[in-house]
């Protein structure tokens, strides 16, 4: 598996997994009418993106930045995705320690996830074993497909060691 940097050759597949993840209704805030424009601004606009290559097919990606700008432009966040028929081969995991790596790289100091929907057990479970606490609960803030109104949380790890 190769991580690198995105193309825009990799739109289309990059498209695909998303339409695929927001299917499904149980792992991201956004809509089937979320469309490929809007798409395209938020993986190719400010913050940088990446693939997970396998055989040429491109099967994860994640996008990395500033959680927010400013004041705030000391903590990274990320979003990632990961096709469905490459669930459980590591491939997430792989995202999710490239993009350590990465924000260590760029000198952020810790990592936030704003929106892990709870019921995404595969997502938190990994967050937690590469270092991930749950630091804040929004009761009821995702409308899960099936399952109705569930928690989000937010998680939070540093990535420098520090002085208490």
């Amino acid at each position: 598996m190769q991580i690198r940097q995105t193309t825009a050759a990799d739109l289309d597949a990059m498209w695909d997994i998303f339409q695929s993840v927001i299917a499904t209704g149980d792992a991201l805030p956004f809509s089937t009418d979320f469309d490929r424009e809007t798409f395209h601004s938020h993986w190719f606009g400010t913050q940088t993106s990446y693939v997970a290559v396998v055989d040429s097919a491109v099967l994860g990606m994640y996008k990395l930045g500033a959680n927010y700008p400013g004041l705030g432009s000391h903590v990274a966040s990320a979003t990632y995705l990961v096709s469905s028929v490459a669930q459980g081969k590591g491939i997430g995991r792989a995202l999710v320690l490239h993009s350590i790596a990465q924000a260590r790289s760029e000198d952020f100091m810790a990592m936030q996830f704003n929106y892990v929907v709870s019921t995404n057990a595969p997502a938190v479970e990994l967050y937690r074993k590469l270092g991930f606490a749950i630091v804040g609960t929004l009761p009821k803030a995702f409308r899960h497909q099936e399952l109705g109104f569930v928690d989000a949380y937010v998680m939070f790890r540093f990535l420098q060691p520090q002085d208490d």
